[in-house]
């Protein structure tokens, strides 16, 4: 019998199917089976509800952003003028349409947001920055902050 070890109804074995999941998600399903210790079948089954109850959001590649032409890093502070549900929802249905962010994230503190962004160079931020960011509905300041080395970039989820 299978030991429950969390309240989202996941044992050890799901829990090692996510882990080795998350560090190679092109693991074949034998492959991926041997390395939990369960049938193919059982594997299959398992990976299947995982990904059907939104345990795994995907599975995709890791693309080198400098081979891309998206080298340089940079976050992004931003303040809005005013702490609304409002203004907030204004800015994330914005932020949204936006495809050069990659992540945006409300926070506590002197920011109401911060955003990752990929670009070029820092002449291609500055185009984005002047055209783009500051014309987001709401914004009354922005801080950024240029990337100089990445130190822990998409590191695996610790569980």
């Amino acid at each position: 019998m299978e030991e429950s070890s969390t309240e989202n109804n996941l044992d050890r074995t799901d829990m090692r199917i996510l882990r080795h999941l998350q560090r190679d998600g092109r693991l074949s399903n034998a492959d991926l089976a041997k390395l939990v210790g369960v049938s193919a079948a059982t594997c299959h089954r398992r990976t299947e509800r995982l990904f059907r109850e939104g345990y795994v959001r995907g599975v995709h590649a890791a693309v080198a952003p400098k081979h891309v032409g998206r080298g340089a890093l940079v976050m992004v502070g931003v303040v809005l003028d005013r702490s609304t549900p409002e203004s907030f929802s204004a800015f994330e249905a914005a932020i949204r349409k936006l495809p050069f962010i990659l992540d945006c994230h409300l926070v506590a503190g002197d920011f109401d947001y911060f955003l990752k962004i990929r670009v070029r160079d820092m002449a291609d931020f500055n185009r984005l920055h002047g055209s783009q960011l500051i014309a987001l509905p709401g914004v009354r300041q922005t801080r950024t902050f240029f990337v100089m080395k990445e130190v822990v970039d998409g590191a695996a989820l610790d569980f």
